[in-house]
C-alpha cells in the first residue's frame, strides 16, 4: 500500500500542472503524469526489475512523452485550440472544490492505469511467482498500440495540412474514425495482460480492471465529443454522412457506428 501512495504522490505531483489551465489535467497531466509513474516505478523496483517490466516502464514513458509532446504542439499551433483550451475563463469560471476533484480524479485514475505493472514489480520484491511471458506479450501489445496511435495522429495532422475544412477519411481514418482513440485502448489492454502470471491478488485484480475500464470509458467519452462536434461541422456533407455509416467510431468490425445518443458517455 505505501508503493501505492508514493505512486499517488508523484501523479498527483504531475497533474497538478492542470492548475495552471484546466484541460492540463486531462492532456500534459496525463501524458507527463504517465511519464513519471513510469519513472518513478524504475526508481522504485530497481532492484528486482526484470527486462521486460523495464521495457514496459521505458514503452510507457515512450507513450507518455509523446502524447503530452504533441498535444502541447497542436495546441500551440493552433489558434482555434488556443482560444478555447488557454481561456483564462474556462478555469475562473469552475469552483476550486471541483478543480481539487478533477485532479485528485485524474491522479488516481492514471495510478489504476499502470498498476498492472505495479503490481508485478510488488509482487516480485515480495517473493512471488512470476513469470515473464505475460509481461513480453503486454509489452508487444503496448508497442503496437503506441504505434497506431503515432500513425493515426500523424495521418489526421497531414490531412488537415492539405485540405483543413475536411473530415479525415484516408488511412486509419478507413478502418475506425477515432484510430488515435483506439491506440490508447490497445496500450491499456497490453498493460491489463501484463498482470497475468504474476501472482496478482483478486484486489490488485480489480483495481487494475477499474483503471481499464475507466481509460476506455474515457476514450469513448472522446469519441463521443469528437462525433458532437464533426457532426456540427460536416453533418449536411453527403459525403460525410456515408463515411460514418460505413465506418466504425472506436473499434474494428464492431458495428458502433455512433454514441451521440449515449448520454452516459458524458465526462
Amino acid at each position: 500500500m505505501t508503493n501505492l501512495l508514493i505512486l499517488f504522490a508523484v501523479s498527483l505531483a504531475a497533474s497538478a500542472v492542470g492548475w495552471k489551465y484546466f484541460i492540463y489535467f486531462f492532456s500534459l497531466g496525463y501524458g507527463y503524469g504517465i511519464v513519471a509513474l513510469a519513472a518513478t516505478m524504475l526508481i522504485m523496483f530497481g532492484g528486482v526489475l526484470t527486462v521486460p517490466t523495464a521495457v514496459l516502464c521505458g514503452l510507457l514513458i515512450v507513450f507518455g512523452f509523446r502524447l503530452g509532446t504533441y498535444l502541447l504542439l497542436r495546441a500551440r499551433k493552433a489558434a482555434a485550440y488556443r482560444k478555447i483550451l488557454y481561456d483564462p475563463l474556462l478555469q475562473q469560471k469552475k469552483p476550486v472544490s471541483v478543480i481539487i476533484t478533477v485532479w485528485v480524479f485524474c491522479a488516481i485514475l492514471y495510478v489504476l492505469q499502470v498498476s498492472p505493472v505495479a503490481f508485478r514489480l510488488m509482487n516480485t520484491e515480495s517473493g512471488a511467482e512470476v513469470g515473464d511471458t505475460w509481461a513480453w506479450i503486454g509489452a508487444a501489445i503496448v508497442l503496437c498500440g503506441i504505434l497506431l496511435e503515432a500513425l493515426g495522429d500523424a495521418q489526421k495532422s497531414a490531412a488537415k495540412k492539405r485540405n483543413p475544412k475536411r473530415f479525415v477519411d484516408t488511412g486509419l481514418y478507413r478502418i475506425v474514425r477515432c484510430p488515435n482513440y483506439l491506440g490508447e485502448v490497445v496500450i491499456w489492454t497490453g498493460v491489463l495482460l501484463s498482470g497475468i502470471g504474476a501472482s496478482l491478488s483478486w484486489w490488485q485484480w480489480l483495481i487494475a480492471a477499474i483503471g481499464y475500464i475507466g481509460i476506455v470509458y474515457v476514450m469513448f467519452s472522446g469519441a463521443r465529443r469528437l462525433e458532437l462536434r464533426q457532426n456540427e461541422v460536416y453533418g449536411a456533407d453527403p459525403e460525410y454522412q456515408a463515411y460514418v455509416r460505413r465506418t466504425p467510431i472506436l473499434i474494428p468490425l464492431l458495428p458502433l457506428y455512433s454514441v451521440e445518443k449515449y448520454k452516459w458517455l458524458q465526462a
